[in-house]
């Protein structure tokens, strides 16, 4: 039977009970003030997965993104203004790259 946490709507104490699936929060019993009611709170568990991983719906969803992101970023201009390709000329001095041509 699985174990359920509970906060009392009277006293508002906060317990767990082992109960069934079936039973209803509105019948369960506070161990605090005896007050019949309580409501059920959502707590974390533990899962043990056994065989090989299978991506999710929100996997596919996250990589579907990025790669959305990645094709829009690879379409916009470089940050820097223009992009100049750097020959071994320029590296040494010698040759120095122009926006306008020479006149």
């Amino acid at each position: 039977m699985p174990v359920y946490e509970y906060r009392c709507d009277q006293c508002t104490h906060r317990f767990e009970a082992t109960q069934s699936i079936h039973a209803r929060p509105d019948d369960t019993v506070c161990p605090q003030c005896t007050h019949m009611g309580a409501t059920r709170i959502l707590s974390a568990f533990a899962s043990k997965v056994k065989g090989s991983h299978k991506p999710g719906f929100e996997e596919i969803k996250a990589y579907d993104m990025l790669h959305e992101r990645m094709d829009r970023f690879s379409k916009l201009p470089p940050a820097m203004g223009k992009r100049v390709d750097v020959t071994p000329d320029m590296m040494s001095g010698a040759v120095t790259p122009t926006d306008s041509p020479e006149s």
